[in-house]
């Protein structure tokens, strides 16, 4: 049985991917969250100096990719700043969403609270979404996104009126309190590694995420 909170999902000697549970840290925090674990740490403990190429929020989960060599740090946070890495996720939102695919295109801007905002001021963002599912009160979402901006998916998401279910902080705190966690799950990764071989993977959504689906 693995006794990692996480999931290695490929190991070579340049990179990690890695499939990240809800709840757990991508990166060292400050303020309140400073003694939680994250990520970096335990994989540091595992395999040596990592390098972070990309983040994940805290209460997402799914895969991330990890540099294990500074030449590889180099290459790979240049696909993600070029938009050459294909990245998809499964995004559960509150309502029904209209049509069957679009796409949100609006500047976004980081507060001094954390929270992200549209403002005519802030960096270019743009998100793109299909619907899988309705369901009675909420949608399933395929959600690629263009740039990588911090909490791009869930500022762009309340910014239509559909908010991520389970987010505390976009969404309405006492509706979203009853939720164990955030409805945002990276589970599709394409890019080229740095021989040019075309690398696909996938990660299907945890049991805690499953779990949430079906009472919704």
């Amino acid at each position: 049985m693995n006794s990692f909170p996480y999931e290695v999902v490929k190991e070579t000697p340049e990179l990690l991917v890695i499939n990240k549970p809800s709840g757990l840290l991508t990166m060292p925090a400050r303020g309140e969250l400073a003694k939680e674990k994250h990520l970096v740490g335990l994989l540091h403990q595992r395999f040596g100096k990592v390098f972070v190429t990309h983040r994940l929020d805290r209460d997402a989960s799914g895969l991330m990719i990890f540099a294990r060599t500074p030449e590889a740090h180099r290459y790979y946070s240049g696909l993600f700043e070029t938009r050459a890495v294909e990245k998809k996720y499964l995004v559960i939102v509150e309502g029904k969403v209209e049509g069957k695919r679009g796409e949100i295109d609006k500047p976004l801007k980081q507060r001094g609270s954390g929270r992200v905002s549209v403002v005519f001021d802030g960096k270019m963002s743009l998100t793109r979404y299909e619907v899988l599912e309705r369901l009675k009160a909420s949608t399933i979402l395929e959600v690629s996104i263009v740039t990588g901006r911090r909490h791009q998916i869930r500022a762009h998401m309340y910014s239509i009126e559909h908010p991520v279910i389970g987010d505390r902080m976009y969404g309405d705190p006492a509706r979203q309190a009853k939720y164990p966690r955030l409805m945002l799950h990276s589970w599709k990764l394409k890019f080229q590694d740095t021989a040019e071989k075309t690398l696909s993977f996938e990660a299907y959504p945890p049991a805690d995420f499953m779990g949430v689906l079906k009472v919704l």
